[in-house]
């Protein structure tokens, strides 16, 4: 999940860079949320993690 949020960043850097600001703004858009549903998904993976 990490890498999509790292594609879409990049996506929006390189749309920004063009001009297309629009494209630019939804795919930071997206990509800021999977970020964010990515540190969830790891504090919840690491606090019921495997037990040894």
């Amino acid at each position: 999940m990490l890498k999509y949020s790292i594609i879409f960043l990049i996506i929006a850097i390189v749309a920004a860079v063009l001009g297309f600001g629009g494209i630019a703004g939804t795919a930071a858009g997206i990509s800021k949320i999977l970020f964010f549903v990515f540190l969830v998904l790891f504090v919840i993976s690491l606090i019921f993690g495997r037990k040894r």
